[in-house]
């Protein structure tokens, strides 16, 4: 297997492709990539084979920003008649050689790209699973059971008519189909952006952590609050909560007795108290000035934890979230504190990523 099937935003092809060719490099394993623009995912591909499913086993998934998902792929694009789109996918796997791990597949996932075009296909996606899921097994291409420690399989459909295939692991993989989190916008939420944060919390933060990472009565800081969307996400936790923006907070915020709003600007601001454990920031500034400013939260001991977001340039936009992350770790390391950065371009997200930083 030479190529790397990965999903991404709309629009973000460029950043996905130079993400994994940075990071595939930086393992010895070079190659180039296929993409149109606004496809939502790419192609790349390896010049060695064996050296791509090394780096495909080895590196992280979890520290990857902009690729939602990526799975090895299995053989060439097919051509599906619509009368019988199962058997292509059932002579493609029968093809590979002897010995890969496609019998041993636990998960099947149909998906298709995160576009209007590909949109249209979740109909057919949904009803095409349990048919192929069915021939799948009878072939014995496929565990008799659901297995979600065993590969997954994803059929990738470009359109109704074409798809590919290809395997990723569940231990190094996006969960979620379409590696997208789609979440409900709560009717009381002051604004859309606090599914931003609440994405974050679900990505970042592991389950079992919650009572003691998201507890009740924690203290935390809003940088850049207004309307209050960032805000309600950690009233919602029962946390109480300094909102720091010049424009007005939402009434209903207000009126839980938890927020405290101070008209001020979020750079000039500084906590009485060392007691505060959350400081998030969604802040319309320069990412490296963003970037500098929680370096001096977590630096001088106002926080412990800290999601943020880097709004990013029209240009270069990997390249300059990679210098902002390696700016903050070199004060990290100045000041000999050792943190912790997960990074996404998260669903909610648009021009911009959410980082989340903790000392480690």
């Amino acid at each position: 297997m030479k190529q790397l099937l990965l999903y991404c935003r709309s629009g973000f092809e460029k950043e996905c492709a130079a993400e994994i060719q940075d990071k595939a490099g930086q393992f010895g394993v070079f190659g180039y990539c296929k993409l149109k623009a606004n496809d939502a995912f790419i192609i790349f591909e390896a010049y060695d084979g064996a050296a791509l499913e090394r780096f495909f086993s080895d590196f992280p998934f979890s520290k990857l920003i902009f690729v939602r998902q990526w799975a090895l792929v299995i053989g060439d694009w097919l051509e599906l008649p619509a009368g019988d789109r199962v058997t292509p996918v059932l002579d493609t796997l029968r093809s590979v050689e002897e010995g890969s791990e496609i019998s041993s597949i636990g998960e099947l996932r149909i998906e298709y790209p995160d576009t209007n075009d590909g949109k249209e296909l979740s109909t057919l996606a949904r009803k095409l699973t349990v048919p192929l899921r069915q021939s799948l097994r009878q072939a014995g291409l496929m565990l008799k059971k659901e297995n979600l420690r065993a590969p997954v399989l994803h059929m990738f459909m470009q359109s109704g008519q074409k798809a590919l295939l290809a395997v990723s692991y569940p231990e190094n993989n996006n969960s979620l189909e379409n590696g997208i989190r789609r979440l409900k916008f709560p009717s009381d939420a002051p604004s859309r952006s606090t599914l931003k944060l609440e994405e974050a919390f679900l990505e970042f933060i592991p389950r079992d952590e919650w009572d003691t990472r998201l507890a009740s009565g924690m203290r935390a800081v809003d940088l850049g609050a207004c309307p209050g969307g960032w805000t309600y996400q950690l009233v919602k936790r029962s946390m109480m909560v300094v909102s720091i923006d010049n424009g007005a907070m939402a009434e209903s915020l207000m009126m839980t007795g938890q927020v405290k709003h101070y008209m001020v600007d979020g750079f000039k601001y500084k906590p009485e108290k060392k007691n505060v454990y959350w400081l998030v920031c969604d802040m319309i500034e320069k990412p490296q000035r963003v970037g500098q400013l929680i370096c001096d939260w977590l630096i001088n001991g106002w926080c412990q934890e800290s999601i943020f977001n880097l709004k990013l340039p029209m240009k270069k936009r990997y390249e300059t979230v990679q210098e902002v992350l390696a700016e903050m770790q070199q004060r990290f390391d100045e000041a000999g504190i050792k943190v912790k950065f997960q990074a996404r371009h998260l669903f909610h997200d648009r021009e911009e990523v959410t980082v989340h930083l903790c000392k480690a």
